[in-house]
């Protein structure tokens, strides 16, 4: 996030131990991945193998899924083929394109120019728009402050849909007839708007609806299950003059303020805290947080449609864009501890995982967090991790030492996106697949950090050895 200062953290290495009879050398273990879980009760996870994706040359910041295309919004110039070196079989896109999910190749017949980073992407409920919001100033061209839209079928900028905002979009929720956004702007087609408008999705026209994030930016919006209310996420305190923490829940058609009680639990607003992203599988509604100081959370929460918690993982370090699909929730991340799930711990030197998978089903609770700087939601109820663990490169594009921003899925593939160079220690930049089992290679094998497992046997008497080594991931 630009302006946003950010803790970083590192993955752990944990040590096992296992005593084994001399005789044989045989224990029974159950290393069985999640694309083949071995309990019924854990759902499969897609592939941690990476698939050939087109590249980029900056980073992306939001991604949406049409069919089998993808749009992928950011910074950058231009893209290239999966396997093509930096600079080489470059062709121009200015901050917008588009790809094939099942192969990973450019959308050729997709190429919007837009002079400005995009900092949002939303398709219409019907497929038949792509919404971008940003930075920009000029769409193709045309006269676009910071809000345009594209034809998916002709990939040509709509004419009849032009609002103006005087500062950054950084977030879209679009109804069939209504497109409702947040951002950092004061002014929506040239009347007073506090970084939240709506307008008509027919011809860009300004609305009535009229709430107010008062003080501090708008990161994230999603429509609440049921259809009635936006469910508000940020840096703010106060909606519409009403407390809200970051969080908050706005009627639909009134604009009225309304209750929204994981806000009492998940606290993270103010220059260096917030709420990154909110997403829905029409079921519960999904949120992620960061906090540098001045909040209280950092991973992923699940609440219902009225807003009371239904699971929170607390694993340090900020988590920026999470995907539900049906049993499985994808994060993006820099997370470096779940030990508060019975997952891996701090390590030194510092180690990450920047995309993880969790149950979107309670698991268990959470353990208590004794060890101060972070918040304790001890007995709070949690889901699992689950056993997806990609490796992502950190990238320097942004100056922010982070890998991926943006993370979209359906029932096939899952496509993360940002400023990482490398996926699996080959190069891929800024744009990857994964897939199910069955579309997937399935030959990413455990990993060790360091790769020396650091196998040692001691003879223990009694006819055993016992055997310690670090685990793999």
């Amino acid at each position: 996030m630009r302006g946003v200062r950010r803790w970083q953290g590192r993955l752990a290495v944990l040590t096992g131990v296992v005593v084994l009879p001399v005789a044989g050398l045989t224990a029974a273990v159950d290393a069985s991945a999640d694309t083949r879980p071995s309990s019924s009760s854990t759902p499969a996870t897609v592939s941690a193998d990476a698939l050939p994706t087109v590249q980029i040359d900056g980073v992306v910041w939001s991604q949406a899924i049409v069919g089998t295309t993808v749009y992928a919004g950011g910074k950058f110039t231009t893209a290239r083929p999966a396997g093509a070196a930096p600079g080489t079989q470059t062709v121009k896109r200015g901050n917008l394109l588009a790809y094939d999910i099942r192969t990973g190749a450019l959308r050729t017949t997709f190429a919007p120019t837009l002079n400005g980073q995009v900092l949002s992407v939303v398709a219409s409920p019907d497929g038949k728009r792509v919404y971008v919001g940003g930075e920009f100033t000029t769409a193709n061209g045309q006269r676009r402050n910071r809000l345009a839209a594209y034809d998916t079928a002709t990939g040509k900028l709509v004419t009849t849909f032009a609002p103006s905002l005087d500062q950054r979009v950084r977030a879209i929720v679009a109804t069939s007839t209504r497109v409702y956004v947040g951002g950092a702007f004061s002014t929506a087609n040239g009347l007073r708007r506090t970084r939240i408008a709506a307008f008509a999705a027919s011809n860009g026209g300004l609305l009535s609806w009229a709430p107010r994030a008062d003080d501090g930016q708008v990161l994230s919006m999603v429509l609440a299950p049921g259809g009635t209310r936006i469910v508000v996420g940020g840096q703010f305190t106060k909606l519409s003059g009403k407390a809200n923490r970051g969080l908050g829940a706005i009627d639909a058609v009134t604009a009225v303020v309304g209750s929204f009680a994981v806000n009492t639990v998940v606290k993270d607003s103010g220059l260096n805290a917030g709420i990154t992203s909110l997403t829905t599988d029409g079921r519960l509604v999904y949120g992620t947080g960061y906090d540098f100081g001045g909040g209280n959370f950092e991973g992923t929460f699940a609440a219902t449609a009225a807003g009371a918690l239904t699971w929170l993982e607390d694993c340090h370090g900020d988590t920026y864009s999470s995907a539900p699909v049906g049993p499985v929730i994808y994060t993006v991340s820099h997370a470096h501890s779940c030990t508060t799930l019975g997952a891996f711990p701090d390590v030194t030197p510092k180690a990450w995982h920047r995309a993880l998978a969790f149950t979107t089903a309670v698991k268990g609770t959470l353990s208590h967090w004794t060890a101060g700087h972070y918040a304790d939601f001890g007995g709070r109820p949690a889901p699992r991790l689950l056993i997806w663990f990609p490796d992502l490169t950190a990238g320097s594009y942004t100056g922010q030492d982070q890998a991926a921003w943006s993370v979209v899925a359906n029932s096939s593939y899952v496509a993360l996106g940002g400023e990482f160079p490398a996926v699996n220690g080959k190069r891929q930049q800024g744009l990857v697949r994964f897939a199910i089992s069955s579309l997937a290679p399935n030959k990413q094998g455990p990993m060790a950090t360091p790769a020396d497992l650091a196998v040692q046997a001691t003879p223990t008497g009694a006819g055993a050895v016992r055997v310690t080594y670090r685990t793999t991931w």
